[in-house]
C-alpha cells in the first residue's frame, strides 16, 4: 500500500493544489475500506464519501452540490465545507470541513463520473463483478434495507450505463486474501511495471 500512496503523491495537483484520487466501484465493492487503508498509508489523507453527497431523491443526480461545494473551493485552494446527509433521518446535517490536502481521496459509486474525471489526477476502480458486490452489500445491510437495494440497483445500472467508470480507470484494485493487487486499468498505458501487488494483511470485506 504504501507504494501505491508513493505513486499518487508524485502526481501532478488536478485540482487547484489538491491530487484529487477518485476511487470507483460497484456498491458493495469494497470502496470504503480501500480506502480508509488508501488514506492511511498517504498520512490520514482526506476522504470524501459520496455516500454522504447523495441523497434519496438525489442517488446520482449530485454533481452541481458536488461541484458547488467541493471541487470550487478545492480549486480555490480552499477548504471545502459540504452537508452530509443521513441516510435514517433523511435529512442533510451539520456542514463538514474537507481541506486542501496534497492528496485528497473520492470514493464511492460514480466517483469516476465523466463530470468529475477532469478534476481527477488519478481513478482506480475496485474489480469486482456487480452481482457479487450487490450480494455482499444486500448482507451487511440487512432485510430492512431490502426495498432500498431494489431501487438501487436499478438506479446504479443506470448510471453505469449512461455514464460508465471503468473504460476510464487509470488502476484496477483487485481484493485477496492477504491485501490487494493493483493492475493497470482500460486508462493506462502498459508499460515495464504493469502490476504492483501490496500484502499488508488480511482485508476487510464490506
Amino acid at each position: 500500500m504504501q507504494h501505491l500512496a508513493s505513486r499518487l503523491r508524485r502526481l501532478p495537483p488536478s485540482c487547484g493544489p489538491v491530487r484529487l484520487v477518485g476511487v470507483d466501484g460497484h456498491a458493495g465493492s469494497g470502496k470504503t475500506t480501500f480506502a480508509g487503508r488508501l488514506a492511511r498509508a498517504l498520512g490520514d489523507a482526506p476522504v470524501l464519501h459520496l455516500d454522504d453527497i447523495a441523497t434519496h431523491d438525489e442517488l446520482f443526480a449530485w454533481t452541481g452540490r458536488l461541484r458547488a461545494e467541493v471541487i470550487d473551493p478545492l480549486r480555490r485552494g480552499e477548504t471545502a465545507r459540504y452537508a452530509p446527509y443521513d441516510w435514517r433521518a433523511r435529512r442533510l446535517t451539520a456542514p463538514r470541513a474537507l481541506p486542501p490536502a496534497p492528496v485528497v481521496l473520492v470514493e464511492g459509486v460514480g466517483a469516476g463520473r465523466g463530470a468529475l474525471r477532469p478534476h481527477l489526477a488519478q481513478l482506480l476502480w475496485m474489480e469486482l463483478p456487480h452481482e457479487e458486490s450487490w450480494n455482499r452489500g444486500r448482507l451487511r445491510d440487512g432485510e430492512e434495507q431490502r426495498e432500498f437495494w431494489a431501487a438501487w440497483v436499478r438506479a446504479e445500472r443506470r448510471h453505469f450505463a449512461e455514464d460508465p467508470s471503468r473504460p476510464f480507470a487509470d488502476l484496477l484494485v483487485q481484493q485477496g486474501e492477504k491485501g490487494y493487487v493493483v493492475l493497470p486499468g482500460p486508462a493506462h498505458t502498459p508499460g515495464p511495471d504493469q502490476a504492483d501487488t501490496h500484502s499488508d494483511g488480511p482485508s476487510a470485506v464490506c
